[in-house]
């Protein structure tokens, strides 16, 4: 093993510089924190490394890498922020140097039970916040100076940044297949009704919960619904598969949408209760002559009828799901003449940082006719986002009543 007290200076630099090098971009987030601890090892010649991740969820720091006291991932090791050897570290976000490891200085048994004699731990920090803490351990006479904990820091940082990096490409991937697996692989196909959708991604690394669904009961109702759970990343996207599945489940007992949402808003409050999102549900009994619209804080749709300029439909305003109070949601009859078009779609369709939303709205109505739903589609899409990509992601789904 590399020795400390052998090694210069320029050599533990050498050393620390090749934590992160372009050999390693192949690994995943796992493969790529134990390579990073065999290098840790070698370059502080310590006997044990571990990695422990913030749980935001939880307030918990989870062991997920080690070298020489594997036990704590085996065993799920989690310790509460605050609390023991790694915990005050991440509360702190400051070293600590440990010279005997017994129960009274950590309470971590397989610590002492793996027979470390000493200690040093770092906070991993990215942007001034805490995502876990790296710490090593010496079996032998060992003692750990303030130089080995400041070149620990050193090392931490390079391991957080690359953790990060790594974990969002893995998040952005997942989410997106996430994602894309919730939407519906194929539309109803109906004589009276004809259905056109399109998903389009956000162009940037952000990552949101929209989505779109259509679905026929076996008593021939027709339901539509585009929604957006707040927020990004893989966990939005993960809500939003709840959600979805939710809204399924309940309108399969053939209860109206208005109905719909409040059980679903009583499951979100629940279960997730630091989520919100807005839904729009709209249901079509034969023979199809009205939408029955309920509505959760979302974009109001647009209903375009032959001969006529479109219009913006807009029920009676009520707060998104999740938004921490139950009540009696309404629902909106609205009719439904002989080749009339209605669309469903998320926000980031029509809302721009640079303008009014009452702007977007405005180009988004005058440019849905009663046509084709797939033609509305191409069309909205083609004046509305262009060759740019989104800046957030955009669902939306449009009907057309049946001319004949």
């Amino acid at each position: 093993m590399y020795d400390v007290t052998q090694g210069t200076a320029a050599e533990r630099l050498r050393d620390l510089q090749a934590v992160t090098d372009t050999s390693l971009g192949h690994l995943d987030v796992d493969d790529l924190l134990i390579e990073l601890l065999d290098r840790v090892l070698a370059i502080l010649s310590a006997d044990t490394a571990a990695v422990l991740l913030l749980d935001d969820r939880t307030g918990e720091l989870v062991a997920r890498a080690a070298r020489g006291v594997e036990e704590e991932v085996r065993q799920g090791v989690r310790v509460p922020v605050g609390r023991g050897f790694a915990g005050t570290i991440a509360a702190t976000q400051k070293p600590v140097i440990i010279d005997e490891v017994t129960p009274s200085t950590v309470t971590n048994r397989i610590l002492w039970e793996t027979g470390i004699q000493a200690m040093v731990g770092v906070p991993l920090l990215v942007a001034g916040h805490v995502i876990g803490v790296l710490h090593v351990g010496a079996k032998g006479a060992r003692k750990f100076t303030p130089e080995d904990a400041e070149l620990l820091q050193v090392v931490a940082d390079r391991v957080a940044g690359a953790t990060q990096a790594r974990e969002l490409e893995v998040e952005r991937a997942a989410a997106r297949a996430l994602q894309r697996s919730l939407l519906p692989s194929a539309l109803p196909i109906m004589d009276e009704i004809k259905f056109a959708a399109r998903y389009l991604p956000a162009g940037g690394a952000a990552l949101g919960g929209d989505w779109y669904d259509a679905f026929v009961l076996p008593n021939g109702t027709v339901w539509i619904v585009t929604g957006d759970v707040g927020g990004h990343g893989f966990r939005a996207s993960v809500v939003m598969g709840r959600l979805r599945s939710t809204i399924r489940a309940y309108a399969l007992e053939e209860r109206p949408p208005n109905e719909v949402l409040v059980l679903a808003d009583r499951k979100l409050q629940h279960f997730e209760p630091d989520e919100m999102a807005t839904v729009a549900c709209a249901t079509l009994d034969p023979p199809y002559d009205e939408v029955c619209l309920a509505s959760a804080g979302h974009p109001p749709p647009v209903l375009a009828r032959p001969g006529v300029d479109a219009e913006l439909v807009e029920p009676k305003p009520e707060p998104p799901l999740g938004a921490g109070w139950e009540f009696e949601r309404t629902a909106t009859p609205i009719p439904l003449s002989r080749g009339a078009v209605f669309l469903l779609y998320t926000d980031g369709l029509v809302e721009r940082s640079t303008e009014s939303i009452d702007v977007g709205l405005e180009r988004l109505r005058s440019r849905v006719i009663a046509a084709n739903p797939s033609a509305v589609c191409r069309t909205v899409l083609e004046e509305l986002v262009g060759a740019s990509n989104p800046a957030d992601d955009v669902a939306m789904l449009a009907i057309e009543r049946s001319a004949g």
